[in-house]
């Protein structure tokens, strides 16, 4: 079957029909995949229902090297899904049940409706994320993303000569406290060192240049932390304008498709003590790292 894109927002992200990511995906369906990536930046592919972590890490493996080792986790928390490969992004503990309120794995996975890019505090990035939906709350946790390469376009002449050589120097923790989390402990700190990007570079699939900024980014080397500031909030500012933005209001059974070399994105808030939000995701990295 041939596979169908239904663009989304006129600038970039699409939902695609004619894949079961739940079943064997041939060669030629993998290419045509990456290829309405290298278009659209962001995809979602709906199902009946979710895939199982075995079928979307089986899946996932296919679009690029896999980050399988087990990620740093907050001290205090249990395991909810046994596999290497799933990073658990939803609001349950590892019995299932929803954080209470002011629990301070819950503060810090709000640090995650700050715009950002997964993994952009590795020095080996991600490139592909892969979020499937299995339980979703009656109102809000929407995902809202923007296509870096369009602001970049879009940006000042003057703007983009500023940002020529820039480096800027990304951190977990940063994020995390920003977002309204807890001061990290010593050995959660030193779980995550920092590491340091370009601040615009050329994303492989397209050719296109694109922003790469995140909440995580805690300075530009070089300068001094007001500055570094001053300017990342600008460049920001400037991205999320609401026409960049495209919100995913998701359905039980979606998968999306996001790479996070050409996009930033944010969750966005809902009754997170109330309602249950069941999501998983798997990463691909710009190669094989073994942790």
């Amino acid at each position: 079957m041939e596979l169908v894109a239904t663009p989304q927002h006129p600038l970039f992200a699409a939902r695609i029909s004619g894949i079961d990511i739940r079943c064997p995906v041939s060669p030629a369906q993998c290419r045509e995949i990456v290829r309405l990536m290298d278009r659209y930046a962001v995809c979602a592919i709906g199902h009946d229902g979710p895939p199982t972590n075995e079928e979307q890490i089986a899946f996932s493996v296919l679009l690029g090297p896999m980050d399988r080792g087990r990620s740093p986790k907050i001290e205090g928390t249990g395991i909810r899904i046994p596999h290497n490969e799933i990073v658990d992004q939803s609001n349950l503990d590892q019995d299932g049940v929803i954080y209470e309120e002011g629990d301070r794995r819950l503060l810090f996975k709000r640090a995650n409706r700050l715009w950002h890019t997964d993994m952009s505090f590795r020095q080996v990035r991600a490139t592909y994320s892969l979020l499937s939906a299995h339980v979703v709350p009656s109102a809000g946790g929407n995902t809202e993303f923007v296509d870096m390469r369009a602001v970049y376009d879009a940006l000042p002449e003057s703007t983009r000569s500023r940002l020529d050589g820039l480096v800027a120097e990304h951190s977990y923790w940063y994020s995390r406290s920003l977002g309204g989390g807890p001061a990290p402990t010593d050995a959660e700190r030193a779980s995550r060192p920092p590491a340091r990007h370009a601040l615009v570079h050329v994303c492989p699939g397209s050719g296109r240049k694109s922003l790469y900024i995140a909440s995580h980014i805690s300075g530009i080397v070089g300068w001094r932390e007001d500055e570094a500031c001053a300017l990342i909030d600008e460049l920001m500012a400037f991205a999320t304008q609401p026409r960049f933005i495209y919100s995913h209001d998701w359905r039980v059974g979606d998968v999306v498709i996001w790479d996070n070399l050409a996009t930033i994105h944010r969750a966005t808030p809902f009754d997170d003590t109330r309602y249950r939000r069941d999501m998983r995701r798997t990463t691909c990295r710009e190669r094989l790292v073994h942790s």
